[in-house]
Parts: structure tokens; sequence; C-alpha cells
């Protein structure tokens, strides 16, 4: 039953199989986490398909072989036998926002219960739990076979309540033991699929259920969620054919999870929809928490671009204490673009933007942070002052825009004191611009600060900020020229600028601007 409409924001199986909805098959993977294993989880970010996935399972699960026609579970080599029906009991925190303790106790129990209605069982007492450990041996016997359990974003609750600790510490101990209650039950569960965007510490919530099998980082299962360049090239032939396919990618491809990259798929179908380069993923959610841990040990936004971390560092989150490149990571800011694995050092991946359109959204959001205005004001007129290459427009620019800055907003945050201040603020402002920014450069004889390539040219920057030992004669602009930085890109089409710039930090802008070529 292939389809011609695009599934914007549609979660249900059925009703994609059912309305000519567009739909990329994803029961291969189906067909391989049930015939190798029996217990999952799947981390990914927001927005990539995770609850579709959960609804298609427990379709195939409840035996709906007409929903299916088409697509790989119902050929013969996926071993799928759909006269074999479970009952399949649904977690699903996805929806609303839980603030208090008390109102998680509720939703777990108002859960319970509803499960006691739909298969008439005994009514159970205690802790969800403890209620859980009575009611699906019930379930089972009632229905003559295992139990199939989805849960869908198991951690919202959580991350619904980051800035209070207190809430985070209750909420993930009665999580714990709901989430417990599950590995005793082993002989009455045929699968079981677990969904979310963190993946907490051992001594967190899975504390309990530690036979989970991990299949967040297994290449086999990197295109799980998300839609592949042959996705698009096939489901959606007839909407590519009017783009440039590298543009696209260059916009919404790029997500990896030691596999092949995916789009994310809430954006690709919005694009496909307006036919329009924008953050459509990014402006469902402005990342204000995020934000705060960063403000509070600020680092260069440049630096997570090209990040070497350990497993350790991306498979784990600890809301006690927060590492920035985690929550970036595992919220779909950051992605692996290489990786290396031996016996000795372990898991070692790079990581980076694994887009435009997250490079320069994010950026948007640091620049604003570190500045206190509105970047996307001024964006405009940033990118008409490098495309027409206007040097001395460009060094108006920046001295207007750190004027800007009120002097009362510097009072109020202690960001700007951070090493690299200045530095950043640029990278920021190129960055949210969508152009390839190189922060350092590497070369034979050093490193560049800040390399910017546009369309028709390559700038070279070299920053410095006065201090008791750095006086005006020592210009960066010499630094340049004496260990050839532009020598690297000689031989290109497009032009070299090398600007030399010190900043004093007294107040606050630039004291002077060299230029060479």
């Amino acid at each position: 039953m292939p389809g011609s409409n695009l599934p914007i924001g549609i979660q249900s199986f059925s009703e994609i199989r059912t309305h000519n909805y567009l739909y990329v098959d994803k029961t291969r993977y189906i067909s391989s986490l049930y015939n190798t294993g029996k217990y999952y989880f799947l981390s990914r970010p927001r927005r990539f398909g995770k609850s579709l996935f959960i609804d298609t399972l427990d379709c195939a699960f409840s035996g709906r072989k007409d929903l299916f026609e088409g697509l790989y579970l119902t050929t013969p080599d996926s071993g799928w036998d759909f006269e074999k029906i479970y009952p399949v009991l649904r977690v699903d925190f996805a929806g609303g926002t839980i603030r208090k303790p008390e109102d998680l106790r509720e939703r777990l129990d108002r859960l319970l219960d509803e499960w006691e209605d739909r298969f008439q069982t005994r009514q159970t007492e205690g802790s969800p739990g403890e209620r859980m450990l009575y009611l699906i041996p019930q379930i089972a016997e009632i229905s003559k076979t295992q139990v199939v359990l989805l849960v869908d974003e198991y951690d919202k609750p959580i991350l619904d309540n980051l800035e209070d600790l207190s809430v985070v510490v209750n909420l993930r101990d009665q999580l714990k033991d709901f989430y417990g209650a599950i590995k005793p039950l082993d002989v009455y569960i045929r699968f079981v699929f677990l969904t979310g965007v963190s993946k907490f510490s051992k001594t967190g919530i899975f504390s309990g259920l530690n036979n989970l099998k991990d299949i967040t980082l297994d290449k086999r299962y990197s295109s799980i969620c998300g839609y592949t360049e042959e996705d698009l090239l096939t489901v959606f032939r007839e909407r590519v054919t009017s783009f440039d396919l590298k543009e696209i990618s260059r916009w919404y491809n790029g997500y990896s999870w030691l596999g092949e990259s995916v789009y994310n798929p809430f954006d690709i179908l919005l694009f496909f929809d307006e036919g329009v380069f924008r953050p459509f993923w990014f402006e469902t959610g402005t990342p204000s928490f995020l934000l705060k841990i960063w403000k509070a040990d600020p680092r260069s936004p440049a630096d997570y671009d090209g990040m070497v971390i350990g497993e350790e560092i991306l498979g784990s989150f600890d809301p006690e204490q927060i590492r920035m490149e985690t929550l970036l990571y595992q919220s779909g800011y950051l992605t692996i673009r290489e990786w290396t694995a031996d016996a000795v050092r372990g898991l070692s991946c790079i990581i980076g933007y694994p887009n435009i359109e997250v490079r320069t959204s994010l950026n948007i959001l640091f620049s604003e942070a570190l500045t206190g205005r509105n970047i996307t004001y001024y964006r405009s007129s940033l990118y008409d002052l490098l495309e027409t290459e206007n040097i001395s427009g460009l060094h108006d620019f920046f001295l207007r825009f750190f004027a800007s800055i009120p002097h009362d907003w510097y009072r109020k945050n202690q960001i700007a004191r951070f090493e690299g201040y200045y530095a950043s603020v640029f990278y920021t402002c190129f960055a949210s611009l969508g152009y390839q920014v190189i922060p350092e450069d590497t070369t034979n004889h050093g490193r560049i600060d800040l390399t910017v390539q546009t369309h028709n040219a390559i700038w070279i920057f070299e920053f410095k900020v006065l201090g008791p030992n750095l006086g005006i004669e020592k210009r960066p602009l010499d630094q340049i020229r004496m260990k050839g930085y532009a020598q690297k890109y000689y031989g290109t089409e497009l032009s070299v600028y090398e600007i030399g710039v010190i900043f004093d930090p007294t107040i606050r802008n630039i004291v002077s601007w060299e230029v060479g070529r």
C-alpha cells in the first residue's frame, strides 16, 4: 500500500499505512531484534521516529498483518508469524509533563489500573513496581502467552526536571523501582524495548534492569530511526528531484551512531513540504537548560566541533554531574563523525555538529548567550559584508556589535571573563551563517586561530587580547605572515584575506584591525 503524502508529525503506524502516507520500511529491524534477543534499549534524540517505531512494534506483535502488506516483515525471510499474537503493554511518557513526584506515581498507578481493566485481572496493591510483579504474571496466564513490554521516552520525567535535583532524585528512585520489576518477570516476558534520549549511569534507573542490550551504538542499527540517503532516492524520489541532493545532505544529513548516517526525519519531511532550507527541528524547542549548564562552566563553542571523547562520555548521563558534551550529544546537537575501537583504549570518537542546520542554529544561541544580543537581526548584514568581501565594513560591523552590548550585561554575566571570549563571539557569528568555520586550523607552521570559508573567499583571523604582558606592538598580522598561514590556501580560485585583531578588555572592543592579502 504505497503512499504519496508526507507523514509530518504522525507517530501512528496504522494511520500512516491506511491513509496514503509515505513510509520508510523499518520492519527488517523488528525481525532482527525479535529473532536475536529479548531485552533492548535505544537512545536517540527527539524527533527521530522513536515513537513511530514503538507503535510499529505494537502493531507487529498484535498480529495486524494487513498493515504490513508489501513490507519486509511479511516475507518468508523475516521469520515473523502473524498468527502468534502477544498482549502488548505500552508505557508512554512522551505526552504531558510531570513536575512532581506524586504526579509520576499517579501516572503509573493509572496505567496499571488500565491494564487491570483491559485484561480483567485481580486488583494489585503496593508501589508501581510491586504491582507490576503481580500483574504481568496474571496477564500472561489469562492470555496463555508471554507479554511484550514497550516503553517510549522512559527518561522524559527526569529530563523535564533537570533544574530541580531533589525532584530528579525522587523521580529516578520511582522509575528505578518500576523498571527494576521487569527483570524478575523474565519467564512471563517475550520482548522488551525501551527508548529515550539519554542513558543513565549504572547507579541510576537501570541498575535493577542490567540485562538490557543497548543497541544505541550498534552499527547494525544505526539507521533504525531516521532516513538514509537511499531512502530519499527511493521512497521520496519524486520530492528529491526538485532539489540539489548535496545541499539537502549538507543541511539535514550527518547523524551517525557508528554506522550509516541518517537524516532527521522530522526535518526532511518539513523541508519537502515547504521547499525551503530552514532549521525546522531546532525551532521545535529552545534548549534553555542546555545554555544554563554551559554558562555555568563556559568553553568555546568551537571546541565541540571535532572533540575527541570516549564511550563513557557518550553513553552515561548523570543528572547530579551533567557534562555539557554528553548533553549535546544525547540531545542531537553533536554526532559521531569518526571512531576507532581496540581492546586497550575501547571506543574513541570524534564528535561534531551533524549538519548546517544544527551548527547554524546552535551557534545563534551560543552567540546570544555570549553577548546578550539577538544575532538574528545582524546575520543578514554580516552575510552581505562577507559575500561582497567588504573588509572595512566587516571591521565596522564588529565594532558596532561589541559596542552594542550594554555595560549592565557584563555586570550581570560572568561569561565574558572566560578565556577565548572574544574569539568565540567571532566564531559563533560566522558559524551562525552556515559557513565552514575552522578553529585552530592546522598548518605546517602552527595553528590559525580561525579560518572562515565563504563562497568567494578564505578569511584567516588571528586574535590577541591586551594584557599586562602584551603591548600593542605585538601584532597578530605579523604572526600570520611570519608563519605563512595563508600558504595553505594559495592556488585556489578564492580570494585570501589575512586579518589580525586585537581586543582591549577594559573597553571591551577591538582596538586594532590590520588586513593583509
